[in-house]
């Protein structure tokens, strides 16, 4: 009578339920799971899109408060359209602002502007935008920032809305 090879008493197989997962049946498996993948991506792609336009049709013009007390080449952090959505603000001539929302396109890092360079920065992953119109200069970043369109009425800056 031949021997059991030891194998077989350290990994034990049911050889009788073997034929249950055959490669056709786990490659099936894997494009089902791949294909929710992409639906459950693509819904959550819709409804963010779905979620902007009407972020976009409520904001309401906001005061942005201490602006004329910015010094050129300054910068400071205002929420627009609400709490909870940073917004840089960048003074780059005595008459002249610009504000851009203050999340990097490539993953979401808080972007800060370096007087230095003139430039807005994403300390994360070293990616640059023009403070000029929020280009992307150089890094990883795909997309340019998100503008906010201001106003002035008097001596006060007003955000007006958000241009992405």
């Amino acid at each position: 009578m031949a021997e059991i090879p030891a194998w077989k008493d350290d990994f034990p197989i049911s050889w009788v339920d073997d034929h249950y997962v055959t490669r056709r049946e786990f490659t099936k498996s894997l494009v089902l799971i791949s294909c929710a993948g992409f639906c459950a991506n693509g819904a959550l792609l819709a409804m963010s899109a779905v979620d902007r336009k009407q972020e976009a049709k409520k904001a309401e013009p906001r005061r942005i408060d201490g602006a004329r007390d910015l010094p050129v080449g300054g910068s400071r952090v205002f929420d627009f359209p609400g709490s909870g959505n940073p917004c840089l603000l960048v003074r780059l001539e005595a008459d002249r602002f610009v504000a851009f929302a203050q999340k990097c396109t490539h993953l979401g890092c808080p972007v800060l502007y370096r007087r230095e360079s003139g430039k807005i920065e994403c300390p994360c992953h070293q990616g640059f935008f023009s403070a000029e119109d929020g280009k992307v200069l150089s890094g990883p970043p795909p997309r340019p920032l998100a503008r906010v369109e201001l106003q002035r009425k008097g001596d006060e800056l007003w955000a007006t809305r958000i241009l992405r």
